[in-house]
């Protein structure tokens, strides 16, 4: 089963996300992430969806999604066409001056900055792909991950 990246053009309504939701739950197909955000034109939305599925069956959903009412566009992105990015919020159980200093060396190495810190906790925000984030979070884990909290893909492509 591939990994496909939809980047979705819809007019920014209410049920919009819902529709297509359950085209993808009709055909039984996981959304492993989605997320939705404005464009620069303020009554369109993008939304990038990442799915797992048979190549031809996803092509299906790419054609249903097109036929519904604010569907504008739909693209299924090539990932090495594309620029793909992830947010990942972790808040790391740091009660002493060398496990803080442990999570800014860490947030460093992945270009991630500490946004928060309180006298037991840091939380450090990293951007980047998949494996770049879990390579994060592994490192954490041995610290103390207190709570994650990561955007899903978003992703547009190259040029």
């Amino acid at each position: 089963m591939d990994k496909h990246i939809f980047t979705v053009l819809v007019e920014h309504k209410p049920g919009v996300l819902q529709r297509i939701a359950s085209l993808f739950a009709r055909r039984k197909f996981n959304i492993e992430s989605i997320t939705v955000g404005s464009t620069d034109n303020q009554g369109i939305a993008r939304m990038t969806i990442v799915s797992c599925g048979d190549e031809h069956v996803l092509e299906q959903v790419t054609k249903q999604m097109n036929k519904l009412p604010n569907v504008i566009r739909v693209t299924d992105l090539d990932k090495d066409m594309g620029v793909i990015r992830e947010l990942c919020i972790i808040k790391v159980n740091a009660p002493t001056e060398e496990k803080k200093s442990q999570v800014i060396r860490y947030a460093e190495v992945f270009r991630g900055n500490v946004v928060d810190v309180s006298p037991k906790s840091m939380s450090v925000e990293v951007v980047g792909d998949a494996k770049k984030i879990d390579a994060l979070i592994s490192l954490m884990r041995p610290i103390g991950i207190k709570e994650i909290a990561r955007t899903g893909v978003t992703a547009i492509a190259r040029g």
